[in-house]
Order: structure tokens, then sequence, then C-alpha cells
């Protein structure tokens, strides 16, 4: 977080492995499918599978949904809904074992873990604070999880981004506006967490105070409230600092392979890729998220609480990660979903 006592998020240049545990078995004919359409069939076959599914990700080229399955009876039923099956060693309660374990036994400040469905593995990353002691621990863990886990390195360092994409300032920090939402008829946005945990009153770019804290989740969830307490226009848009915005409509569940648009108010608007659901990074002095989404885009200190989305769906809020957007880097988002969830407010 620019200027501010909460340090700010930074996307990191992580090149994560993408060796397949397996190759995806022939399917007849896969149904083309958006991402949109991809992620609700996934929900569906989910229901299906039952403990035979283990993990879904979208495949942008071929237009089509890759499910991971345990035998040849799951991967005909797969392939029967329209979608590529693909048999993998580690089940879903394996991988979440080998997440409890890392929890339990491994909870190392500068590290994130995610389940990555193109390796059927949890990856997990350190970034470069972690040395010494801290490295041998984490690698003794993650060999002991066998080939359900795997351990990298990141140059960048896992933090906070503080600073629909404009910006918002307070208390000597500057973060991002998210999505303007609604609440009991009146109008609220949301942001990150930890803008709203280090800042409680909240000014546009021109210094006019626009609003205040209404509710604020950090750590662990990494999401905030702001009611409006200015006569300001607040549309449901994103701006995309070319001249134009993008209305938003409605908001989705990210799918590992989903092309998604980040905007913010330092390094305004980038594009990218969800590589990882349900996340988990370990910022440091106890501040701990779980649940978040991965992707390859950029951010940087400012962007925090920014929109993340997918046409005209939201998707997420900036919330961290490492690297910058000269020589890329890795971002972190709380979805979207939750936080409307969480906060009984809609879109708007």
């Amino acid at each position: 977080m620019a200027g501010a006592g909460v340090a700010a998020l930074v996307a990191a240049g992580v090149t994560f492995q993408t060796a397949h545990a397996g190759e995806p078995a022939r399917s007849p004919r896969p149904v083309p499918l958006s991402a949109f359409a991809a992620g609700k069939l996934a929900s569906a076959l989910g229901e299906d599978l039952g403990t035979d599914a283990a993990g879904t990700y979208y495949d942008a080229r071929s237009r089509s949904l890759v499910v991971n399955v345990l035998d040849a009876a799951a991967a005909k039923t797969v392939e029967a809904a329209g979608a590529r099956a693909r048999i993998v060693e580690n089940s879903l309660a394996e991988l979440a074992g080998a997440r409890t374990a890392l929890t339990a036994d491994a909870a190392v400040p500068g590290t994130a873990w995610v389940t990555d469905p193109r390796t059927n593995k949890v990856v997990v990353t350190a970034d470069r604070t972690v040395s010494g002691a801290a490295w041998a621990k984490l690698a003794e863990v993650v060999d002991g999880l066998g080939d359900a886990a795997e351990l990298q390195r990141t140059k960048g360092e896992f933090k906070p981004f503080v600073a629909g994409g404009d910006a918002i300032t307070g208390g000597g920090g500057r973060c991002s506006l998210g999505f303007n939402v609604v609440k009991g008829g009146e109008p609220y946005f949301l942001t990150a967490g930890h803008c709203t945990e280090a800042v409680s009153t909240w000014s546009d770019s021109s210094g006019t105070v626009i609003g205040t804290n209404a509710a604020s989740s950090f750590p662990g969830d990494d999401y905030g409230l702001v009611k409006y307490t200015a006569d300001v226009a607040h549309p449901g848009e994103v701006d995309l600092y070319d001249g134009s915005a993008q209305p938003i409509t409605g908001a989705v569940e990210a799918t590992v392979g989903m092309r998604v648009t980040r905007s913010g108010s330092t390094t305004q608007v980038h594009s990218g890729t969800v590589t990882g659901l349900d996340a988990t990074v370990n910022y440091g002095n106890g501040d701990i998220v779980d649940g978040l989404i991965q992707t390859d885009v950029c951010a940087e200190p400012g962007d925090s609480g920014g929109p993340l989305f997918s046409g005209g769906d939201a998707v997420g809020l900036t919330s961290g990660g490492s690297g910058d957007c000269a020589s890329g880097g890795e971002t972190f988002f709380q979805p979207v979903t939750e936080a409307l969830a969480a906060t009984g407010t809609r879109l708007g």
C-alpha cells in the first residue's frame, strides 16, 4: 500500500510448471464452451462424479472443459457430458490432505500454496524472504507429501497491494475501488479488506470524502465494504482508462483457464489467465488469507481492491502477490461472489 501502514500486495513473477500428471483421454466430440459455460458444467459434473472428480480447468485454445478423474468409468461420464476427461493419480481428498498438512506444519511467512488441476498437485511457492531453517522446514514438509505437492521459488516478495479501478485514498494510503454495489437500496462499494483494515474514511482522486467503512475482513478473507456518504455518481461499470468503461452485469465463480482483466489505479488495465483456485497466501505478521483466485495478471502497490472481471462479469478483488507490470507477475484475488454473500450486497 503506497504510503500507508499496510503493505501492498504485489503481483509475482512466478512460472508454474505445466507438466501434466496424465494426458487427456480422447473424447469423441468435446463441446465448444465459453469459460462461463465451462464453469457451470464443471459444477454439474462435480455433483455427478462425487469423489471420482479430481479438479477441472478450462482449455481456452480448444474452448473445452478438462475434467480430472480417477478411473475410466468416470471418464466416460465426463465425455458423455461434452467435456474432456483426464485420468490422474491424486484425488481431491488427497490434495486437500496435503493442504491441511501444509497449514499445520509449514505456516511459513512468505509462502503460498494452491491446488493446480493441470499438474494434479498442490504447488507451494516460497518468496525471496524464505531461507535457512524456514526453507529447510518447508522442503521437508513438501517432500513428505510425495507426488501430491511440489515446491518452487519466486524472486519476488508476497505482500498486500494498497492504492471498479479508480483511485481511493485515506490515511496517507491509496487503494482502488472494486465494484459498486447496493444494500438496502443504498449505494456502497467493495474493495480489499487489507485496505479497510488500515483506513476508515475514503476520498476520491480529487480529495473529496466519498465514504466510510461499513464492514471489513482481513486476514482470513480480503474484502471491505464502504458506504457512500457523498452524492457522487456510482455506475455499475469498470474504468478501462482509455475513455471507456466496461459495464458489469453479473458475478461469476472463477474457472482455471478463464481469461480475465484487472483494472487498478497504479497500473491501469492488464489481462491474463486464472491459474489456480482456493489459494492460501501467508503475507507474514500473521496475515494469512485463504480461498483466493490465483492469476498470471500483473499488479503493483495501489492496485489493491481493484476489480477482476471477465467480459461483463465480476470475478474478484485485487488482494496481493509479487512482481510488477514491467517484468510480469502473479496476483491473487478475493472471489467477489464470497464478498457479495458475506456483506449482503448485490452488484449495481
